[in-house]
């Protein structure tokens, strides 16, 4: 029997990294279209699935959840339940979340710089500067 000619694509492993790679493994926690925009929305004070729904990007919130469930698992936040019945919780940054500040502000910057038409909204003039 001859060998099949198809190319398998090898399956990304569901535990471990898939490499030691800094940057591929940092871009494995927040790396898609959402999370950091959640990061964001936590680094200007929204604490709440209802303000985070409410930001300009309008993020679905299956993929809402979704992203809540990973800066948890990862220990970049944490949740406080607000209601029991029915049950709500509120966001916050841990240090390890906070740390994405300064991230945050050199992504901005380079928006700033690179992508007509942004605006600053967090961090006044200077995204770059803390203060």
């Amino acid at each position: 029997m001859a060998e099949s000619s198809r190319r398998e694509t090898p399956r990304r492993r569901a535990e471990g990294p898939r490499s030691n790679c800094p940057i591929a493994c940092t871009l494995d926690v927040f790396g898609d279209r959402w999370t950091l925009l959640v990061a964001r929305d936590l680094i200007a004070g929204k604490t709440r699935f209802s303000e985070f729904l409410a930001s300009d990007e309008r993020i679905p919130t299956n993929v809402l959840a979704d992203r809540v469930r990973r800066l948890e698992r990862h220990g970049l936040i944490d949740s406080v339940l607000y209601s029991r019945h029915p049950p709500r919780a509120e966001y916050h940054l841990t240090a390890k979340g906070r740390d994405l500040e300064p991230v945050l502000r050199a992504i901005g910057a380079w928006g700033l710089t690179h992508v007509p038409g942004t605006k600053n909204r967090l961090w006044g003039d200077h995204p770059t500067k803390q203060g």
